[in-house]
């Protein structure tokens, strides 16, 4: 292309028509082709982008899922919106950087191809005696210089300025989000009114980060503005001598200035796409912290690893209990040293006042909380199913909520019925392959109905409860406990509950009490209740 522009002016300088037609044959030749090696560079381009950030993706979508990380950082919230992290800063971390690392080798490369072109057709300069060598070249080094460290000034605090908004915009987020999961509650209790100013005040937030990134951009706006009008003029300018002396062409004077132009771009390429180089800069520092996050998450939790509760396996079908103890993400003690056998098929109701840590038992025992010490060895190879307050609904079909999470053997629809209707959901059953966002649909009593029935389709070894059945009432959750004593006789049932339940459907009771310790925290007693003489393993627990 810029020996096209030397043939052409030259041609349209000396008036050869001829010349000129032939010009515009290889114009149209060389459209075809740029157009042709564009497509394919677009291909290759976005091909490797997504390749490269479905790799990305899946790596942090299985870090962030292995471990249960994603339910500790709910609870440690130690770095804000890790999907958000993983979606959007994953997606611009990605392409901006592809991007960059075409337009640098381009950019290298059109340096490399037209210094030499102005350095020959350029020439030296000879001013007030002294000759220059290449004065072209030097001339487009030093302009490219001041522009680039004017931008460089004007754009170093921007990286933070973008961060800022990245942060401030995926917070607002989350709030909208967060009020459309709780749509039903604030609308009960009107709340409407606070939600409002509270994302008004959230957004004036984003609005002030905005503010932020806006006078920055301003600032360089200026000069690259500045820049546009004056590059393609000076290299006219600097070559206006020798052309008007004989010593350049029409043709000469163009492709250098067209050179001049592209070696100006190629040198400044970086502070033209600072603002980009700032978003991909935010956007990459986000997901590194996320993946160092992972990696710390234990330490960071409670300073070191050690003091992890340990989960291995038994070798007697039985579930123990071992020296454990169990903390708060910030080391604060809960439950002291126990020890414990729960054996094969044996139902125990774990009970106590509020804050004795109930739920916090059970989760460490289903392998949800890690902070603590001491190990709890489950069962090899035992299927253990969890039973939450708030049962989980997947987007789909029912058919795919009730057998969630999905193995390799589907239920049989016989039995997915039958198991429907005697949990009381009869009325569902002309649903089941309907798509819908059930826990929108469902009330949260149907929700625990689901979630018995879930468990019923295929009754797992352990069943691990946390009020399941809070949302019904007593009659209720009498028929669906004895129905599951009914239909998973051989499970091993650990059910928290801070309601007064029917103890028949249980062997032992677990009464956890808060006493103060020697320190001014509360450490529960971890005391045994029998319905039955001959199961006495559970020891009390020192409180100290």
């Amino acid at each position: 292309m810029n020996r096209w522009n030397k043939f052409f002016f030259d041609a349209l300088q000396s008036k050869d028509q001829r010349l000129l037609l032939l010009g515009m044959g290889l114009m149209l030749a060389l459209a075809l082709t740029s157009s042709m090696t564009s497509v394919a560079l677009l291909q290759m381009r976005m091909r490797f982008q997504l390749r490269w950030r479905e790799w990305l993706t899946r790596t942090l979508v299985r870090r962030w899922m292995e471990r249960r990380r994603f339910y500790q950082l709910t609870v440690l919230r130690l770095v804000d919106n890790p999907e958000a992290r993983i979606a959007e800063d994953g997606r611009i971390a990605i392409e901006l950087f592809v991007d960059f690392a075409t337009g640098v080798t381009n950019a290298l490369l059109m340096a490399a191809s037209f210094v030499s072109v102005l350095w020959f057709i350029g020439g030296s300069l000879t001013l007030w005696g002294v000759t220059v060598p290449g004065y072209l070249v030097i001339a487009v080094v030093f302009y490219s210089a001041c522009t680039s460290y004017g931008m460089l000034l004007l754009g170093r605090p921007l990286v933070s300025r973008v961060e800022g908004k990245a942060v401030a915009e995926a917070d607002f987020r989350f709030e909208l989000s967060h009020t459309r999961e709780n749509a039903e509650t604030i609308a009960l209790i009107g709340g409407d009114d606070t939600e409002r100013e509270r994302h008004c005040t959230r957004f004036d937030q984003v609005a002030l980060c905005w503010v932020a990134v806006i006078g920055r951009q301003a600032r360089m706006l200026f000069l690259s503005s500045g820049n546009n009008v004056l590059a393609p003029v000076i290299p006219l300018m600097l070559g206006a001598p020798k052309y008007l002396a004989g010593d350049m062409s029409l043709g000469d004077i163009m492709q250098a200035a067209a050179a001049f132009i592209q070696v100006q771009l190629a040198l400044n390429w970086l502070a033209d796409n600072s603002m980009r180089l700032a978003d991909w800069f935010a956007s990459a520092r986000r997901v590194a912290a996320l993946d160092l996050f992972f990696d710390n998450l234990d330490k960071l939790a409670i300073g070191v690893e050690d003091k992890m509760i340990d989960l291995a396996f038994s070798n007697d079908g039985a579930l123990h209990l071992c020296g454990l103890s169990i903390a708060q993400h910030d080391g604060a003690q809960m439950l002291a040293d126990t020890d414990a056998v729960i054996r094969r098929g044996e139902k125990i109701l774990v009970e106590g006042e509020s804050g004795a840590g109930k739920s916090t038992l059970i989760r460490a025992i289903a392998g949800l909380w890690p902070w603590g010490s001491g190990s709890i060895l489950r069962p090899r190879d035992a299927r253990v199913a969890f039973m939450p307050q708030q049962p989980y609904m997947p987007r789909g079909t029912l058919r795919d909520a009730l057998n969630y999470p999905h193995d390799a053997t589907p239920p049989d629809p016989a039995r997915i019925e039958k198991i429907l209707v005697t949990c009381g959901l009869a009325h569902l059953v002309s649903r089941l392959d309907e798509e819908q966002n059930w826990s929108d649909v469902l009330s949260g009593g149907e929700q625990q109905q689901l979630g018995f029935a879930r468990v019923l389709l295929k009754p797992p070894d352990i069943i691990i409860m946390d009020e399941p059945a809070s949302a019904l009432d007593d009659l209720s959750q009498t028929r669906l406990m004895e129905l599951l004593s009914e239909e998973a006789p051989n499970s091993t049932i650990i059910h928290a509950a801070r309601r007064n339940v029917d103890e028949r459907f249980y062997d032992r009771e677990i009464q956890l009490k808060a006493k103060p310790a020697s320190n001014g925290q509360g450490v529960a007693d971890f005391r045994r209740a029998l319905s039955s003489d001959v199961l006495q393993d559970l020891r009390e627990a020192p409180t100290s």
